[in-house]
């Protein structure tokens, strides 16, 4: 694919975190990274002369034009945030109409008072989870420089994505590259069914990511993992549609799951564009949530100390990190897949969400995480197990004091129940073999808040006496 050079009249443009390169290239080109000194790309707007609203209660009023495929979208509504592509050229499938519930139930469980508590259901997104947010901006990108294939490694929920988007829209080939062993079979059968052409490869994601960059390169296809910086400009309408929910006021806390780090990382950006426009007069606090199995981010942040530095990141610590996990031969192992990585690609990006926001990092278990996850679906809003991440790790923020019983906490709920039925069913089986199968080797012993099915002869008398027992 040609790449373009930037002019100086470019009112978007992709530029270089590295305060001591800010090398500019034209959003026309495909770039994964900084060609002078290898660092991560923002895609960064000329504000002054943009049409920006003087106030966000502009976006709400969108919704009323239900027939525009771009208000329709919980994205593109939002298009003079993120205008780097004209309306023409955006590729949407009515993303992003997803909900901000709140929720005493998980309130009462994570330990702030009734009405403080919260969930960004981004479940409801057309393919499950909150990738779609980041894939019709990568994809409208992508097409806009007509590119005829598109890949990722994955997890599960991006292939599942980006397969939708090529599958509804016929204007490219997904490829999708996976790990051995390491997706969901609710996750696979999306990108299986969308026609997407599945590359399962000897290893886990890292081993995915790093094979598919060099492919991509090598063969000109379109990367759409969220080191493209164009994915999590669509990542960034999450937040939007938070304080659209809040009447569009800031939360004391936003607490999310940490894998890739692209939604921490959107999320930040976020934030310091809406102060800096002068829509928002403040940002509210980050808390990003590790599983123990899969903890590079706590590990460099809470215990090495590293931190943003004014864009002077200290990149040798976390290769001297990533050099510890090869030689103990340490893989990422949690049963919340989707946070199963050890290479996050968004690290520099992720610092700097850290330091605008006041962030912390938490790790929990996953024993913590499927408690969480039962109490979410005890609510109403089935969630799959790294979702449940984020509600583990206000709930430990909570008993650690450093969330208030009085603050007003939003947990982001990335992904669909269905995204992972496996985990749930066997959470709240009778069968502890199942249990011990599925749950056991990940280092879960009990399911504290377990609703398992009550077992009865076919009898009407038997039926209703087990019903008045458990009523």
């Amino acid at each position: 694919m040609a790449t373009a050079v930037r002019t100086n009249t470019d009112l978007a443009f992709q530029r270089c975190l590295t305060p001591d390169c800010g090398a500019t290239y034209d959003v026309g080109e495909v770039r994964t990274g900084c060609s002078e000194c290898g660092g991560l790309l923002d895609v960064a707007y000329d504000w002054d002369r943009l049409p920006v609203p003087d106030s966000l209660q502009v976006f709400e009023q969108k919704w009323a034009r239900r027939n525009d495929p771009l208000c329709r979208s919980g994205v593109w509504r939002f298009h003079e945030l993120l205008p780097f592509a004209p309306p023409e050229k955006v590729v949407t499938i009515g993303e992003g109409q997803t909900m901000l519930c709140p929720s005493d139930g998980v309130g009462k469980f994570v330990g702030v008072n009734s009405g403080g508590l919260f969930l960004e259901y981004e479940g409801l997104n057309p393919s499950g989870s909150f990738k779609d947010n980041g894939m019709t901006a990568a994809f409208t990108h992508a097409h806009t420089i007509s590119a005829k294939r598109a890949a990722c490694a994955s997890t599960g929920n991006t292939s599942a994505s980006l397969a939708l988007y090529c599958g509804i829209s016929k204007l490219m080939q997904a490829v999708i590259f996976i790990g051995s062993g390491k997706i969901s079979y609710g996750k696979l059968s999306q990108a299986l069914d969308y026609g997407a052409l599945t590359i399962q490869i000897a290893g886990d994601f890292d081993d995915a990511m790093q094979r598919v960059r060099e492919i991509s390169e090598k063969l000109g296809i379109y990367l759409v993992n969220s080191v493209n910086p164009f994915r999590l400009e669509g990542q960034k309408t999450i937040m939007y549609r938070v304080l659209e929910g809040l009447s569009w006021q800031v939360p004391d806390w936003i607490v999310v799951p940490g894998g890739n780090l692209g939604n921490s990382s959107a999320f930040g950006k976020a934030f310091l564009e809406l102060r800096e426009l002068g829509l928002i007069d403040r940002v509210p606090r980050l808390a990003i949530v590790n599983a123990v199995g899969a903890n590079t981010l706590h590990e460099l942040v809470e215990v090495r100390g590293q931190r943003w530095n004014g864009g002077r990141v200290d990149h040798q610590a976390a290769g001297e990190y990533y050099q510890e996990l090869d030689k103990g031969e340490r893989r990422a192992s949690t049963i919340a897949s989707a946070i199963e990585i050890n290479r996050p690609v968004n690290y520099q990006k992720c610092l700097r969400a850290l330091d605008v926001c006041q962030g912390v990092v938490r790790e929990v278990t996953d024993q913590q995480i499927l408690d969480a996850k039962a109490q979410v679906g005890a609510s109403g809003l089935g969630c799959e197990p790294a979702s449940a991440a984020s509600v583990a790790g206000a709930r430990l923020l909570r008993r650690e004091g450093v969330i208030a019983p009085s603050d007003r906490v939003v947990c982001v709920l990335t992904g669909h129940q269905l995204k992972d039925p496996t985990a749930t069913v066997a959470y709240h089986t009778t069968d502890q073999q199942e249990f011990n199968r599925v749950l056991g080797s990940r280092g879960v012993k009990r399911a504290e808040f377990a609703n398992r099915a009550v077992a009865v002869p076919n009898d009407l008398d038997e039926i209703i006496r087990a019903i008045q027992l458990n009523s």
